[in-house]
């Protein structure tokens, strides 16, 4: 079965010849030269190309489409030269460049069409690239709106008007309304935030009023039988991890959540109160650059396991960045243990915590908790070891 036929998210302008290249296996400068020598046959060259922009999707991907050409511009440099090549063809030229009405009007058209598809493309498909964006059309909109003003005070008041009468008035009204066509994508953009920010606004209050309801019968109900049933019983730990799935559906709204090393430790929590008779309360503080695929995660998720399974109860887990590292404190009440006097064939704390926070270029320490009570594993991972993991991650 061929694959589908995809346009690279980085390409010159729409990657429509790139992605028909790769998917027939010729040359990008091949296809490009077939659409040119197509376009001379009745423009079949131009319809195919607009066919497959409309149709062909994008690679499959989460990166925004680049394109490299100044595309907008070009826009512009081809309606100032087809006008110009229009002004020197009127009927005030001399020799071979004389030409009829029909011609003229025809050439003058295109220009002006040139100019209302640069600020078309400047508004609809510019502006989202944070290399162009807002100001990139603004400039667009006012070159061609300058040189669209100039072609209609040109035919109005120019030597033209007296050769070409009824055509010369029709191009400068096409002119004034070419105007009107360039800041159309404007309005059109100006309506689609309005109306997206409306739509959002609604949504909101309406989630506003679920939560309040939700807050005032069903959040209050399960925390009424957390209190009731006891902190590790079966009933509690279903009530607790509902009640948590709940807050997130009501006030993360519709934004998925951060992949950071906090969020992934609540999930990871909230999933071990299901499984084992545990409490697990994870609270970060300061900024943390690790992600939740880093070591320093891992590791934390080993402690806090090892918390619930072997001592249940009550488990807390603390976060904390600073400008030096990242650090990890799990810390139970159970009975305790000692590390030495593991058995050497079980590696879960050697090698899943300890060993892994050495080799990844960090610490780990376990040691008994305040008082003799319980067991407190601390992690610590060097700020400069986040970063470094982070451009290395990038560059891949």
């Amino acid at each position: 079965m061929e694959p589908r036929m995809s346009r690279p998210r980085a390409c010159v302008a729409t990657g429509v010849a790139a992605g028909l290249a790769e998917h027939l296996g010729w040359s990008v400068l091949v296809v490009r030269g077939a659409f040119v020598v197509a376009t001379f046959a009745g423009g079949a060259g131009i319809l195919l190309y607009l066919w497959l922009w409309a149709l062909t999707p994008w690679e499959p991907g989460e990166a925004r489409p680049t394109r490299s050409a100044p595309v907008a511009w070009l826009l512009v440099a081809g309606s100032a030269a087809v006008l110009g090549v229009a002004w020197l063809t009127s009927g005030r030229a001399i020799g071979p460049l004389a030409v009829g009405p029909g011609w003229w009007f025809g050439v003058v058209l295109a220009g002006i069409g040139l100019a209302v598809a640069s600020a078309a493309w400047a508004s609809f498909i510019d502006r989202p690239e944070p290399e162009r964006g807002p100001r990139h059309e603004l400039t667009i909109r006012l070159v061609a709106t300058g040189m669209l003003l100039v072609t209609a005070a040109a035919l109005v008041f120019g030597e033209t008007a007296a050769w070409f009468p009824a055509p010369t008035f029709l191009v400068a009204l096409a002119a004034v309304l070419g105007i009107g066509l360039v800041y159309a994508p404007t309005l059109v953009t100006a309506w689609r935030d309005l109306t997206e920010e409306r739509t959002k606004r609604i949504r909101e209050e309406q989630r506003s009023e679920i939560a309040a309801h939700l807050h005032d019968s069903v959040l209050q109900t399960l925390a009424l039988i957390q209190n009731r049933a006891g902190a590790t019983s079966e009933v509690a730990r279903i009530a607790r991890a509902q009640e948590r799935e709940l807050r997130d559906w009501l006030f993360d709204g519709e934004a998925a959540p951060d992949s950071d090393l906090g969020t992934d430790l609540r999930d990871f929590a909230a999933a071990l109160e299901i499984e084992y008779p545990v409490t697990v309360d994870v609270v970060a503080v300061g900024t943390s650059g690790e992600r939740a695929s880093g070591e320093l995660a891992a590791a934390a998720r080993e402690a806090m396991l090892n918390a619930a399974r072997h001592a249940g109860g009550e488990v807390s887990v603390y976060v904390e960045g600073s400008p030096d590292a990242v650090e990890v404190f799990v810390r139970d009440r159970g009975a305790g243990f000692d590390l030495g006097g593991v058995p050497s064939d079980r590696l879960g704390v050697r090698q899943s915590i300890i060993g892994r926070m050495r080799r990844a270029g960090g610490s780990a320490e376990v040691h008994a908790g305040a008082g003799g009570v319980g067991t407190e594993v601390r992690l610590r991972f060097p700020v400069e070891r986040v970063a470094s993991i982070g451009t290395e991650h990038l560059r891949g």
